[in-house]
């Protein structure tokens, strides 16, 4: 089952938005802006199609996002379909760059440095709990202190396919390197019971 979960849906989101993710600023900026757009009440393939619109405008790093004006950031988040809260978010965006900047000059190396990294990602605008459960789970690929993070929306999609409901038994099942690809699995199983009807199908076969 979870073999066949990671060969049809393992796709990290990171990488479905572009994102080569590396220990390195601008990846992980990057992905935080991915995981800000993904927080929102808005479907998964427009948040990424949007954070790729977003890095198409040259909006890459903080300080590209920071210096560009918020009608450039609105037009982006239009250009990938997230129109529903395009105005604020463009604000959430312009802001959390100038932390950013301000705060760890433009590194999130620093921020995983800091006494309380999670404390001080629930800093940046547009970020609240949510949004700090999806830059972990993809952010596991490079800061392996966060493994296993399967959050409870991916523990959700264990359930659904039958799977232990249990980080340490799911991480038990795959290699370190294989956790933000199963966790990203494991959450559209979540969100999409043809996921799930395609991987019971697949494992039976």
């Amino acid at each position: 089952m979870v073999r066949e979960l990671l060969d049809r849906h393992g796709q990290t989101y990171a990488q479905e938005a572009g994102i080569t993710l590396r220990d390195a600023p601008q990846p992980l900026y990057q992905l935080l802006v991915l995981s800000l757009l993904l927080s929102a009440r808005i479907r998964s393939d427009i948040a990424v199609a949007s954070a790729r619109a977003l890095v198409r405008a040259g909006m890459k790093d903080a300080r590209r996002m920071a210096e560009a004006t918020w009608q450039q950031r609105v037009d982006a988040l239009g250009e990938g379909g997230y129109r529903r809260y395009d105005e604020r978010t463009s604000t959430q965006l312009g802001e959390g760059a100038e932390l950013v900047l301000d705060r760890w000059g433009g590194d999130l190396r620093r921020l995983r440095r800091s006494e309380d990294p999670q404390g001080a990602l629930r800093e940046v605008p547009g970020i609240g709990p949510m949004g700090v459960s999806i830059f972990l789970r993809e952010a596991q690929a490079v800061w392996p202190e966060y493994r296993p993070h399967l959050d409870g929306k991916a523990l959700q999609g264990a359930e659904k396919l039958g799977l232990p409901a249990s980080a340490e038994k799911l991480a038990g099942l795959v290699g370190q390197d294989e956790l933000a690809p199963l966790a990203a699995g494991l959450v559209r199983a979540a969100l999409s019971s043809k996921v799930v009807e395609e991987v019971r199908e697949a494992a039976r076969g």
